[in-house]
């Protein structure tokens, strides 16, 4: 729906190119996907653009081809899960944040340019084993023929009486073995090339693999990826009885952090982060970017007290570093985090881990911030019975 946000001028523009088509209909606004199915293909996906460039402009934000596509897609009404989330944002915050647009489109579209990725490796390997299998049925082909020269030669032999007459068969089998001879080494060839093609095809896919589970402004997992790994890993845990622990945590003030100096230096706190869990956190270990400015990272193999320590390592470190404004050259100070550490108990799922961790979270937050906060401390029980509450 229209929203004061949304309205614009160019909006409207885009609109009267609804109208303009001579057709009367029901705009249900932008996002509703109901725009005059008679409009030719020019008309319509220029309307889209006109939308999507409106909304840019209307909200202030950078005009790059992320959030271009992300509008653009918008105004289709397309994607109901992306317009939802879109207009839930909107209606809480009265903005898209840099972080909100980054894992919107994470979340919703860069799948599909994955999607059309791996499509486009998997036609080119359907392409390799075409041009095998022809030259297979060539290569058999040659071999039948070959086979009947050798049946011939054998007949031929056999009824030769002159030197002359031997001379000639043993020339044609000379020649026939030799097209044979090229021919299989032409299939070799051909098979060893197709071979390190089809290498080259799996490693693209694991490549594109990787780039789907990885958070690009961080390095580090995505959601999805976390996703994957914490299911995998409680059950892991559950199975073996080995403890499991889990660090959730946001970085302090980071909204009015991103105000102050701008989106372009929240993301490299955003990566100044994602450098400091790199340095800190051992190879079993699973981090990820949670979700805007917060991160998970999953320990195996490590009972509470362990993940305390390794939580205010985490904590320690990222402090430890000072932020400069990379434009200027100006300090900025130094950025904090809270912590909030839960561990696997019998008869958890992997959504009761969470949650404790993130009631842990929000206690460090509300008790001053830059800590960490667990669930055998009070501060997670006052929390716990305020949620009750």
């Amino acid at each position: 729906m229209f929203t004061r946000y949304s309205f614009s001028p160019a909006n409207f523009a885009a609109l009267i190119l609804v109208i303009a088509a001579g057709q009367r209909a029901a705009l249900l606004g932008i996002g509703d996907g109901s725009v005059v199915k008679l409009l030719d293909e020019h008309e319509r996906t220029m309307a889209f653009a006109e939308v999507a460039l409106g909304q840019i402009k209307s909200l202030r934000q950078t005009a790059v081809p992320r959030n271009y596509e992300i509008w653009y897609v918008y105004a289709t009404g397309y994607n109901a899960a992306l317009n939802k989330i879109i207009n839930e944002t909107l209606a809480r915050n009265g903005k898209l944040s840099e972080s909100d647009l980054e894992q919107i489109y994470e979340t919703y579209l860069s799948h599909i340019k994955t999607s059309d990725r791996i499509d486009k490796v998997g036609a080119r390997v359907i392409g390799e084993i075409d041009d095998v299998m022809t030259l297979i049925t060539e290569a058999l082909g040659m071999s039948a023929t070959y086979d009947a020269s050798l049946t011939g030669a054998t007949q031929k032999l056999s009824a030769a009486q002159q030197p002359d007459q031997i001379k000639a068969v043993v020339e044609q089998l000379v020649k026939s073995t030799q097209e044979m001879r090229e021919t299989n080494k032409a299939l070799e060839t051909r098979l060893l090339l197709s071979k390190t093609e089809i290498s080259n095809l799996q490693h693209s896919l694991e490549a594109i693999r990787a780039e789907s589970l990885t958070d690009p402004l961080t390095g580090l997992g995505n959601r999805k990826y976390f996703d994957r790994s914490i299911d995998m890993a409680v059950q892991t845990a559950l199975a073996s009885g080995e403890p499991l622990s889990l660090l959730m945590f946001d970085i302090d003030h980071f909204k009015s952090f991103n105000d102050s100096y701008g989106h372009l230096t929240g993301d490299q706190v955003l990566r100044l982060v994602g450098m400091s869990l790199k340095q800190t956190i051992k190879g079993q270990d699973i981090t990820a970017r949670y979700g805007g400015e917060e991160f998970a990272v999953v320990l195996p193999n490590t009972a509470l007290r362990q993940a305390l320590t390794v939580a205010d390592h985490i904590r320690r470190a990222v402090m430890a570093k000072e932020l400069k404004k990379k434009s200027t050259g100006e300090i900025l100070g130094r950025v904090t985090i809270s912590v909030g550490v839960s561990m696997l108990k019998p008869g958890d799922d992997t959504d009761s881990l969470i949650e404790r961790a993130d009631a842990c979270l929000y206690a460090a937050k509300r008790n001053g911030r830059n800590r960490v906060i667990c669930e055998v401390d009070p501060e997670y029980a006052a929390e716990t019975r305020s949620q009750v509450a």
